[in-house]
């Protein structure tokens, strides 16, 4: 599917409250979710709700969230209509009235049917998009999963066919009669970053830095 083609609208992705924030464009949808580390799977598990974080990766127009075998939401997804949302903090709007305090933030909720990958191969190349969301440059430099270990992950597919994007940008917005308040207004932007590699105190003498992982070092996840 083409990231120039607009996102369908649902029942489920109509946005009604502050719809002027929401974004139309399948390109808007593979930003958020290319820029994101860990998503949050809501899922309906013996009749009550469970809302899970995981890692995930995005491949065209499928979403891959893994977690282990013996994981019972992930289990309980299986066949079942689910929600996935993404969400950036980008930074936090102070106002000269409270209730006028707002976060800037990217979003994406998407629903449907998910389904657990259960052919090797494809659960291979879909841990691998996973692993390259989190790491890039790790599938191809680390060790490979062995079948054990194969056997003990599951792999969660989502099509990315419905869902809805809301993003705010920009500053607060007072009421009239409170911008001549000696109150301070404006942005405290936020971001997460990668930082200083951390060595394991039992890494092997001699074995230096990747240069995949040094690259992370002071860069934003999808950046």
């Amino acid at each position: 599917m083409s990231a120039d083609l607009p996102l369908s609208t649902t029942a489920r992705t109509t946005l009604h409250r502050l719809s002027e924030r929401g974004r139309t464009e399948r390109a808007d949808l593979y930003a958020v979710l290319d820029a994101g580390l860990i998503c949050h799977l809501g899922v309906i598990m013996d009749g009550y709700p469970v809302v899970l974080p995981t890692g995930y990766g995005r491949e065209d127009d499928t979403l891959y969230l893994h977690g282990s075998s013996a994981n019972q939401a992930l289990r309980a997804a299986d066949g079942h209509e689910i929600c996935v949302t993404v969400t950036h903090l980008d930074g936090l709007v102070c106002a000269r009235s409270l209730f006028n305090h707002s976060i800037n933030y990217r979003s994406a909720a998407i629903f449907g049917t998910a389904r657990l990958i259960s052919d090797d191969a494809r659960k291979l190349a879909a841990l691998r998009v996973v692993t390259e969301q989190l790491a890039p440059g790790q599938w191809d430099y680390a060790r490979q999963p062995s079948r054990k270990e194969l056997a003990a992950t599951a792999v969660l597919e989502l099509p990315l066919a419905e869902a809805s994007v809301k993003v705010r940008t920009g500053g607060p917005h007072d009421d009239d009669e409170d911008y001549d308040l000696d109150v301070w207004a404006g942005v405290v932007p936020a971001q997460l970053m990668f930082g200083p590699a951390e060595p394991d105190p039992d890494l092997r003498p001699g074995v230096n830095l990747p240069d995949h992982i040094k690259a992370l070092t002071g860069h934003r996840p999808g950046s």
